[in-house]
């Protein structure tokens, strides 16, 4: 089942207080993005993010440990964010924007 255009609408909404919020359809999914930096995955109307020391933290700071699951067949196993709790998602937004590197730029492509 793939995420509904309602429920990555609702995702973004949660998050409008942050400010530069998008998201691009990627293989039937989502990517959210905090200006240009990819911060969640929206798979199957579940909010994951990468489970990194930072964000361990973070979830044991509010009392939460967080669900685990894999957002698809291939993919590392992801923490699940419940995207309602919007203090947390919120938060949680802020840090991996702060702490994640900025993209590497596309390369051109060649034309033969």
């Amino acid at each position: 089942m793939a995420t509904s255009v309602d429920f990555i609408e609702f995702v973004r909404d949660q998050l409008s207080s942050i400010g530069d919020i998008s998201y691009k359809k990627m293989f039937g999914e989502y990517m959210v993005y905090c200006g240009i930096k990819p911060v969640l995955l929206v798979c199957d109307d579940t909010v994951f993010v990468k489970q990194l020391p930072e964000v361990t933290q973070k979830f044991a700071e509010c009392g939460i440990t967080p669900d685990v699951g894999f957002p698809y067949s291939g993919a590392r196993e992801h923490y699940i964010l419940d995207i309602e709790n919007n203090d947390l998602a919120v938060d949680m937004v802020r840090l991996l924007e702060q702490i994640l590197p900025m993209p590497k730029p596309k390369k051109p492509k060649v034309r033969k």
